[in-house]
């Protein structure tokens, strides 16, 4: 009997904020077959620091993070600080 836990990528989105939202699941294999799986979230924000970050993951955020949506995600971020929200 073989135990072997492996862990992908297996849902990466984009929001029309810029948020970039992945899933990371682990699966536990026995011998071949599936018999257990878990998963983690990430998100990020767009500007934010990368390092460290899944090489697809950060392709993704490459290219959804133009300066336009940058810029209008920190105006969003300042005016809702503004509000108190």
């Amino acid at each position: 009997m073989a135990l072997t836990e492996t862990k992908v990528i297996d849902q990466i989105t984009a929001t029309e904020n810029g948020t970039v939202l992945y899933r990371e699941a682990t699966r536990i294999l026995k011998d071949g077959d599936q018999i257990a799986q878990t998963y983690h979230r990430t998100s990020l924000t767009p500007a934010q620091d990368l390092t460290g970050q899944p090489a697809n993951v950060v392709a993704i955020c490459n290219a959804a993070w133009t300066a336009e949506v940058i810029a209008a995600y920190q105006a969003a971020q300042a005016a809702a600080a503004q509000q108190g929200v």
